[in-house]
């Protein structure tokens, strides 16, 4: 599925569930791999869902580094300018992070043009700037270097492994509380439809538990109770 054919109510559907909820729908379609390892928020109450724009980095090498950065030929640099409203910019940095692959003036210029979110398995620099700006932002870590110690932006838009996952150019990028997930583009209407009722149905569950009743036929749902939660719950 092209990133144009996933429409805005398909993204909202996203962005109501929780990654922990989207894992698990996942794994019902097959789909084992699908969180972030170690790629938190920088900050509580951060959300974003939208298309992965991707770039890559390799590591550094001293005769591949320019002076000053030229915008017209950095990939990350292009890249930033290029993103699409709503898109995710993901960033595959290898795990590494002995230094920032951006700081608060490019997420800051995501943010102006729109971008749902930024993610990389490395690290930012200017971490309470960029918490700041507006822009849900997760990482691996802090780190006040810059990027071009370590890394060297190679490309954007191929297929890239992000915090030990694959992402794909398009494929959705869902992020919260629990970290990232990856939602395949081809899965995603399935899944975003599937994860709303999910999170309906535990909404149901918990405010069970809350009124005093036992797990026990509850979680999991027993056939009564599922119908009970069918006979009155509705995914709006």
């Amino acid at each position: 599925m092209n990133k144009t054919d996933i429409t805005r109510e398909t993204i909202e559907l996203i962005l109501r569930a929780s990654t922990a909820t989207l894992t698990t729908v996942l794994n019902k379609h097959g789909i084992r791999h699908s969180g972030m390892h170690r790629v938190a928020p920088l900050r509580r109450g951060m959300k974003m869902a939208g298309p992965a724009f991707t770039l890559r980095y390799i590591p550094a090498r001293e005769d591949l580094k320019t002076e000053p950065t030229d915008n017209l030929k950095d990939p990350q640099r292009i890249g930033i300018e290029t993103i699409s409203t709503g898109e995710v910019f993901v960033i595959d940095a290898r795990g590494d992070d002995r230094a920032g692959t951006l700081g608060a003036i490019l997420a800051t210029r995501l943010h102006m043009r729109g971008a749902a979110g930024v993610v990389t398995d490395g690290a930012y620099r200017d971490c309470d700037e960029i918490a700041d700006c507006g822009l849900p932002a997760f990482a691996r870590s802090a780190n006040s270097h810059a990027n071009t110690t370590i890394h060297h932006a190679s490309e954007i838009q191929v297929p890239i492994a992000c915090g030990g996952i694959a992402v794909f150019p398009g494929d959705i990028i869902a992020g919260d509380g629990d970290g990232v997930v990856v939602v395949p583009a081809h899965l995603v209407e399935q899944v975003a439809v599937e994860a709303a009722e999910k999170e309906a149905e535990e909404e149901f569950i918990i405010k069970k538990i809350r009124g005093g009743a036992s797990i026990i036929g509850n979680y999991p749902p027993d056939e009564a109770t599922l119908k009970e939660f069918e006979s009155g719950s509705v995914v709006q």
